[in-house]
C-alpha cells in the first residue's frame, strides 16, 4: 500500500508525461515554478531538464535562478550530482563548490568535492579539503584513508630520493651521513608520523587490511631509524 500510495504521489506531483519532454518545453515551466515558490516541484522539474539537456539547464542557472533564494543550493547540488555520474569532473566540481557557498560545513559535500579535486589531478587541495573534513567529523573513513595514503606516499618518495642521493656519494663522510640520516628522521616525524595517524584512525573505524599492511611497513621504517 505504502508504494503504491508513493507511485500516485509522484505521478500526481510530476505528470507522466513530464518525462518526455525537452528541456526546452521544461524551462519555462520551472520559471513558472520558481516564481510561485513551488521549490519541491522546481527541482523535480530541473532534473529532468537537466537529464534532457544539461548544458541548457545550467544556462538557465546561471542566468534565471535567485541565487539567493532557498531553492538555489539544491539546484546547485542537482547539477554536480549529474556532472559526477556524468564523470565531467570539472563541471562537478564547479556545482559542488557553488553549493558549498551556501553550506559550508555539509560533510558529504565536502567530500565529493575533495574526490572531484582528485579526479582532476589537484592532490594538494584534495589534501586540504579532506582536512576540513576531518575538522567537521573526525570519523570520516574516506578522509582518513585518503590523507594517510597520501602522506605515506610522500613519505615514501622523499625517503626514496634522499637514499638515491646518498648512494651516489662513493665515500660519504659523517657529516654527509649525519645529514642523510637527519633527514630520513624528518620525514619520519613529517609526513610518515602524519601517515601513521590517520591509517591508525582506520584500523579504530573499520579493519582494513591495507591499512594494517601500510602501518607495518611504516614501523618498519621506524626501527631502523633508531
Amino acid at each position: 500500500m505504502k508504494t503504491l500510495a508513493l507511485l500516485f504521489s509522484l505521478f500526481f506531483v510530476c505528470p507522466l508525461s513530464l518525462w518526455s519532454q525537452s528541456a526546452s518545453e521544461l524551462l519555462p515551466k520551472l520559471s513558472e515554478a520558481l516564481s510561485e515558490g513551488k521549490d519541491s516541484y522546481a527541482v523535480s522539474l530541473f532534473r529532468q531538464s537537466a537529464s534532457a539537456n544539461m548544458e541548457q539547464t545550467e544556462m538557465f542557472y546561471w542566468t534565471n535562478v535567485d541565487k539567493n533564494s532557498a531553492v538555489a543550493p539544491k539546484l546547485a547540488n542537482e547539477m554536480a550530482t549529474l556532472y559526477k555520474k556524468k564523470r565531467n569532473y570539472d563541471k562537478a566540481y564547479l556545482f559542488y563548490r557553488e553549493y558549498l557557498q551556501y553550506s559550508p560545513e555539509d560533510v558529504s559535500a565536502l567530500v565529493a568535492c575533495a574526490e572531484m579535486e582528485m579526479m582532476r589531478g589537484k592532490e594538494a587541495d584534495a589534501v586540504k579539503t579532506y582536512e576540513k573534513v576531518l575538522m567537521l567529523d573526525a570519523d570520516n573513513l574516506q578522509a582518513n584513508i585518503y590523507l594517510g595514503n597520501y602522506y605515506y606516499l610522500q613519505a615514501e618518495n622523499v625517503k626514496k630520493k634522499l637514499e638515491e642521493d646518498f648512494k651516489k656519494i662513493s665515500s660519504p663522510t659523517r657529516m654527509q651521513y649525519a645529514r642523510y640520516r637527519n633527514g630520513l628522521s624528518d620525514v619520519f616525524t613529517g609526513s610518515y608520523s602524519k601517515a601513521k595517524k590517520y591509517l591508525q584512525r582506520v584500523l579504530q573505524l573499520f579493519p582494513s587490511t591495507e591499512a594494517g599492511k601500510t602501518l607495518e611497513k611504516i614501523k618498519k621504517v621506524e626501527l631502523e631509524l633508531k
